[in-house]
C-alpha cells in the first residue's frame, strides 16, 4: 500500500498536493476507492481511501489512524560532520532515518571540510526515507553547529563521542549504554575529531567509545552507531 506525508492532516478528509496528487494519478494510475495510508509525522499512521481522483486536487478520505505508531522508548540524536561529498552525508541521512533516528545535527568540526547544508534537500530525503520504512515520526534535521557550541548545551541521556584515537581508553556502545535510555552520538569528519574536541567532548561528559575494529568512514561510522543502539533497544524487547 502506497504512503503519502501528510503534515497537516485536521479532519477526514485531505487533500494530496499538488505533487503527490499527480504522482498518484498520472504515475501510480490510482482510482476512486483505491487505499492508501498517510503518515503525518507526529506519530499518526492513517489508512484512507481515494475518493476523489484529480491530478492537482487528489482527495483521500480517512477511515482509520494509528497514533504513536511504533513510538520508540528512546530519543537518538547522532550529530555528525558535514562531509565535503554531500552524496554521501545524504546517505546516511538516508539510511539513518530507515534505521530509526530522533534528531540529527550537522557538526562544524576543526577538520569539516565543508560547513554548508542543502537543508531543503535533506528535508525531501529524510520525506522520502520516512515513506520507504513507514516511520509515522518525522526526525528534526538542524543547522550546522560549531563543536565546542554542540557539547555545552544540556543534552539528555547517555552522551557518546566515536573516535579512533588510542590515547584515550575507549568502551563499545553497549558497554556505556542502556536500552531505553536516550543517547546522544558524536561522529567525527574525515580525518577524525582533535585531540582538543575530544579533551573538550570529555570534560562535558561524553563517553569514548568505538564502533568496531574496523577504520570508518564519517557516514558509515554514522549508520553503525544507529545500527548498534537499534539493535540494543530491539533486542531489549523480544521475549
Amino acid at each position: 500500500m502506497h504512503i503519502f506525508y501528510s503534515p497537516d492532516i485536521e479532519n477526514n478528509l485531505y487533500i494530496l498536493d499538488e505533487k503527490e496528487s499527480r504522482h498518484c494519478i498520472r504515475v501510480l494510475r490510482m482510482s476512486k476507492g483505491t487505499p492508501v495510508r498517510l503518515i503525518d509525522g507526529k506519530g499518526n499512521l492513517y489508512e484512507g481511501v481515494i475518493s476523489h481522483p484529480d491530478q492537482k486536487r487528489c482527495i483521500v478520505e480517512i477511515k482509520s489512524v494509528i497514533p504513536d505508531f511504533e513510538k520508540r522508548n528512546y530519543h537518538l540524536h547522532i550529530a555528525i560532520s558535514q562531509l565535503k561529498n554531500q552524496e554521501r552525508f545524504e546517505w546516511f541521512v538516508e539510511k539513518s532515518v530507515e534505521i530509526g533516528i530522533d534528531e540529527i545535527t550537522p557538526l562544524i568540526c576543526r577538520n569539516t571540510e565543508k560547513q554548508s547544508v542543502k537543508k531543503d534537500r535533506i528535508n525531501n530525503i529524510i520525506t522520502s526515507a520516512m515513506k520507504q520504512s513507514v516511520k509515522a515520526y518525522r526526525p528534526v534535521f538542524n543547522d550546522p553547529v560549531p563543536f565546542e557550541r554542540f557539547v555545552e548545551r544540556e543534552l539528555d541521556g547517555t552522551r557518546m563521542i566515536a573516535h579512533c584515537m588510542g590515547n584515550y581508553p575507549r568502551s563499545g556502545i553497549r558497554e556505556v549504554y542502556t536500552a531505553g535510555d536516550s543517547a546522544v552520538i558524536l561522529i567525527g569528519p574525515e580525518g577524525d575529531f582533535s585531540m582538543d574536541e575530544i579533551s573538550i567532548a570529555s570534560e562535558h561528559g561524553f563517553k569514548h567509545v568505538h564502533l568496531g575494529n574496523s577504520r570508518l568512514r564519517t557516514e558509515t561510522a554514522g549508520v553503525t552507531a544507529c545500527c548498534q543502539v537499534a539493535f540494543l533497544n530491539q533486542r531489549s524487547i523480544i521475549p
